[in-house]
């Protein structure tokens, strides 16, 4: 039986179109999924990821399990509600899950996981946490909703429907966050575009979500939440990387950080050892057709293959992340394997669109 998130009695009322995803009946949209899209990129929309899991890390030991446990480093988190986007990796390198982590303090953290891979990150956690002996304690945390509002407008449109948010968010900075009574305004965000991430408890995801309703915040699903994520360059888990894919084969060196060489982390050495042979880069389809995952690509320095593909609504045209020899430059001619025919593709970087505004 499919799991159901605080909000789906909302969703079913609304008449969304529900869909098993990652085991949890989620909506896909709300009727059309190009409006949804389009309602983020110019004005405000808002989607239910109940289906993520927060865990909060406390303890003595919080901060050092993590510099540990994660590619990038926590230690670079000074300031109470700074968020940093990491992968946790297994000890060949690959990518267990790409998670987002919050400092509150030295000894208190919050962590968000994908909800695909949530039981199986919990318990590798606590495999790790048992076998390093540190005083911390990791809850994962069930009893929490998250709303994801997010547009140009989408802030203005939060404060609107939750009296005394803009005093308490107003100033917050991208990928920083703040306690608000028993909310958790994050302005983080998977779409490119600005916003809040509202972790909440679950008793209020409903009348939240109906106050956001009024302020004019559209409902959305998860086909466009995957359009605009992949417009904005944003990796999927699943598609763009998974446990057998090394995050420097993924376009995330940038989320590894290497610089405190003292510092050990699952999967450090099989990363120093394995340097990148492949990298990220986008495609825009020329000729007519449509660009899904798993597409060869041939290019003048071999074979690549796509790792997300859509119809881009904003751009009006075919787009993919591809992973690709070293070498394959924005600009560069090639060609991707479609139902067995070869169609002209334009290489580009791996982002498409942000704040609203093409980028190629």
């Amino acid at each position: 039986m499919t799991q159901r998130t605080p909000l789906h009695a909302t969703h079913v009322a609304a008449g969304a179109r529900m869909v098993d995803f990652a085991g949890w009946d989620m909506p896909v949209n709300y009727g059309s999924q190009i409006e949804e899209h389009h309602a983020v990129r110019r004005d405000a929309g808002m989607f239910d990821v109940s289906h993520m899991l927060a865990l909060d890390l406390a303890g003595a030991g919080a901060k050092a399990f993590l510099r540990g446990l994660i590619a990038n480093d926590v230690a670079k988190l000074t300031e109470p509600g700074k968020a940093l986007y990491s992968c946790m990796l297994n000890p060949e390198g690959g990518v267990i899950d790409d998670l987002i982590v919050y400092y509150l303090s030295d000894t208190e953290y919050r962590i968000v996981v994908n909800a695909g891979t949530a039981d199986k990150d919990v318990a590798w956690m606590q495999q790790q946490l048992a076998a390093t002996g540190l005083a911390a304690t990791l809850t994962p945390r069930r009893d929490l909703a998250m709303i994801a509002v997010q547009g140009p407008n989408a802030r203005a449109k939060t404060w609107a429907a939750i009296p005394g948010a803009e005093a308490a968010s107003a100033g917050l900075k991208i990928f920083q966050a703040a306690a608000f009574g028993d909310f958790f305004i994050a302005r983080t965000g998977y779409t490119g575009e600005d916003g809040f991430e509202l972790t909440l408890p679950a008793d209020q995801a409903a009348a939240t979500w109906d106050a956001l309703v009024a302020a004019g915040v559209k409902p959305c699903g998860l086909g466009a939440r995957d359009t605009l994520r992949l417009e904005a360059g944003m990796a999927l888990y699943g598609n763009d990387m998974d446990e057998t894919i090394s995050p420097l084969n993924a376009g995330l060196t940038w989320t590894v950080d290497f610089k405190d060489t003292d510092r050990d982390f699952i999967g450090k050495a099989a990363l120093q050892a394995n340097p990148a042979t492949k990298q990220v880069l986008g495609l825009v389809l020329e000729d007519k057709g449509v660009l899904r995952a798993h597409q060869t690509v041939f290019t003048a320095q071999g074979e690549g293959e796509t790792t997300s593909g859509t119809f881009s609504p904003t751009l009006e045209k075919a787009i993919a992340m591809a992973r690709l020899p070293l070498g394959v430059a924005p600009g560069d001619a090639v060609e991707v394997d479609i139902r067995g025919k070869r169609l002209k593709a334009r290489v580009v970087k791996a982002s498409f669109v942000r704040n609203g505004k093409p980028l190629i």
